[in-house]
């Protein structure tokens, strides 16, 4: 299924979880019933002007209020740079959007999106020790932090801890 719409590129935001772009749906375009079932799968956004630019994405929901329909996307977190930032040139800007369904079913998508964001867990140990090593991949590098690294890091935490520096001479 493919549909095409006006619509006003709201806004995009990203953190280091996820990453969301939201459209607002223009004129008679609000009554297409394919935006309803489109909803909870994941599609593949191009921009009209931005030839070669697509971003895979979960249609996360469409809602509607007396002024206006939303519809929000999060968008599968290996695009590459290069396609997220001519796509994000136009946020803030009136933009005719096609939606193609993706041949990725939702299961595949959010598995995707788990394996993108997984990262190095480790601990630090009391005495400035970071353990970094994984079960997975028993080479992964560990880091010492030096006597002077350490005091420091030993400094940080119990400032942070709410402990005292007899050295420190702030009011606070």
């Amino acid at each position: 299924m493919n549909v095409t719409i006006k619509a006003h590129f709201n806004k995009q935001t990203k953190d280091s979880k996820k990453e969301l772009v939201q459209f607002y749906v223009k004129g008679d375009d609000e009554h297409r019933p394919e935006l309803n079932q489109l909803t909870r799968e994941v599609v593949v956004l191009s921009i009209k002007g931005l030839e070669d630019v697509e971003l895979t994405a979960e249609f996360k929901k469409s809602s509607k209020d007396s002024k206006k329909t939303i519809l929000d996307f999060e968008v599968k977190g290996d695009s590459s740079a290069a396609q997220t930032f001519e796509f994000y040139k136009l946020a803030g800007s009136d933009v005719e959007l096609t939606i193609t369904e993706s041949q990725m079913d939702i299961d595949e998508f959010r598995e995707q999106q788990a394996e993108y964001r997984e990262g190095v867990k480790g601990t630090i140990a009391k005495d400035g020790t970071v353990d970094v090593s994984r079960e997975d991949d028993p080479n992964q590098a560990e880091l010492q932090l030096d006597d002077e690294e350490a005091a420091a890091a030993a400094e940080i935490a119990a400032s942070a801890a709410g402990g005292d520096n007899p050295d420190d001479d702030l009011p606070f």
